[in-house]
């Protein structure tokens, strides 16, 4: 550290005051007289977002409890470990509060706001408050754990002067950044695109041109594939025709489709085991809900299940090339999405998930069901049948099954996947190469910043008072303006 800079508390340098502290019977969810936004945890990011924001009664807020321009916003308690801690800088905000799981650091007049601001973006300040944060369901942070925090002080002009060249260098990154981000809902649009082509038949119709003296009936094709339902039917009790889609509504399809319902494609069509796992290690590894998104299964989160002693799970184990319906999530972006089991792992499956085989046939590839299931007419069928009970949005099973899906020729079917898929890869490969630039530029905001607050970034000026003097008039200040205690006059015989 420079000679001229000096090391304090945050306690030095900023007043630290609570949030508020409300009932449900004085919050709102929209804006109503008498009411102001309160910010919680979930506001705070890099900096504070405005989403879900909650309003309670004026009458509940302390004059102090108002934001003001510099206060940094700490999220206090939180139930992820990475989320505890979290801060951001008011820059003039409206009349805004703030609940009692934040708290706010105000700094004094004689700092640079930005520059303390800018420290709680440090890896150094991260570090303090992610050691300090315990609980055991909940993380907590003690007003001790932050007030006590180390702070490196530069002289007041060196302030300045490291504040311009932070925000200097940032905008550069920033818009980098932001050209990154673009060409990431670039790629989200167009992956949006391509399925719909898929679905639609545009994506081959080159290879109909082609192929014209040999397209079938798409009726055939559908006769074919329920001849093969019928004869290797795992399912329980006699065996039921599925229903076919209603059709009068969907749009017209490229010769040789057919409209299709899901529930035609499947041999076995099952909800997984309602026993709340594990976190446990055990011979008995199960999904979790977030496994499945739209066209993809992941095991690296898994948890685990222990049957009662005459428990049978045989029936839950999942295969490769079994697809994956998720039944709830507290997204409705994520309900009745379908993503493919392409590892050969044994894992069972929750309750909140289906199972679906398709039928053992050569007419039907699971690559293209697994993307016509999570596009298209399909998905907008799943979508619209989709309920909220106690907070968690749902699909009944019977919807899913009921789900119409264009299903072209066999040979088509494989053109289409391959086609997406090649497209896809190469969408990955460039979402990666983004994801990896992105990291890139937080990991120089903090390299910048990790020299901003050891001295290295801006050159000193021996002329500028030292901090030590700073923080001297600092503490005066602080002292000056505190409120002197009383005491009591001795009585006198």
């Amino acid at each position: 550290m420079p000679k001229n800079w000096t090391t304090c508390t945050v306690e030095d340098l900023a007043d630290l005051v609570r949030g508020v502290t409300y009932t449900k019977a004085d919050a709102a969810k929209k804006l109503q007289d008498g009411h102001a936004p309160l910010l919680r945890s979930n506001n705070i990011n890099i900096s504070i977002n405005h989403d879900e924001l909650v309003f309670v009664k004026e009458e509940r807020i302390g004059e102090a409890q108002w934001l003001c321009d510099g206060d940094v916003l700490i999220a206090m308690s939180s139930g992820s470990s990475s989320l505890v801690g979290k801060a951001a800088q008011a820059k003039i905000p409206p009349r805004e509060t703030f609940g009692a799981f934040c708290s706010v650091l105000r700094p004094f007049p004689l700092i640079c706001k930005r520059y303390f601001g800018w420290f709680f973006q440090t890896s150094m300040y991260r570090q303090n408050v992610s050691a300090d944060a315990k609980g055991s369901s909940i993380n907590n942070l003690k007003r001790s754990h932050v007030l006590s925090i180390g702070f490196p002080l530069a002289p007041a002009n060196e302030q300045l002067r490291i504040v311009d060249k932070i925000e200097s260098l940032f905008a550069q990154l920033d818009h980098g950044e932001a050209g990154l981000r673009d060409v990431q809902k670039l790629l989200a649009r167009y992956r949006q695109s391509v399925l719909k082509a898929a679905v639609t038949g545009q994506l081959t119709a080159d290879w109909r041109a082609e192929n014209a003296d040999r397209l079938e009936s798409g009726h055939d094709l559908l006769e074919r594939i329920l001849q093969a339902r019928r004869e290797n039917w795992q399912g329980r009790g006699k065996y039921k025709e599925p229903a076919a889609p209603d059709t009068r509504d969907l749009p017209e399809l490229p010769e040789g489709w057919v409209w299709a319902s899901v529930d035609q494609m499947v041999r076995v069509f099952r909800n997984g085991l309602s026993k709340k796992p594990v976190a446990e290690k055990n011979q008995y590894p199960i999904l979790r809900i977030s496994a499945v998104r739209p066209m993809s299964v992941t095991l690296n989160d898994l948890r685990y299940y222990s049957p009662a002693d005459t428990e049978d799970v045989s029936s839950y184990w999942v295969e490769k090339g079994d697809l994956l319906f998720t039944r709830y999530s507290g997204s409705a972006q994520f309900v009745g999405v379908c993503g493919q089991m392409r590892d050969s792992v044994s894992v069972l499956h929750p309750d909140k998930l289906i199972k679906l085989r398709v039928v053992d046939t050569p007419e039907l590839c699971r690559d293209f069901l697994e993307l016509a299931w999570n596009a298209g007419v399909t998905r907008a069928h799943i979508a619209s049948n989709i309920k909220t009970t106690s907070g968690q949005q749902g699909i009944a099973g019977g919807d899913i099954k009921s789900a119409p899906f264009p299903l072209p020729p066999a040979d088509e079917q494989v053109v289409i996947a391959e086609r997406v898929w090649d497209v896809f890869e190469k969408m990955e490969r460039l979402q990666s190469h983004c994801q990896a630039e992105l990291a890139r530029s937080a990991a120089l905001r903090q390299s910048v910043l990790k020299d901003a607050f050891a001295g290295k970034l801006v050159p000193q000026n021996p002329d500028d008072e030292p901090a030590s003097e700073l923080l001297a008039r600092i503490r005066a200040e602080r002292d000056a303006a505190a409120p002197k205690k009383r005491t009591r006059k001795k009585a006198t015989a």
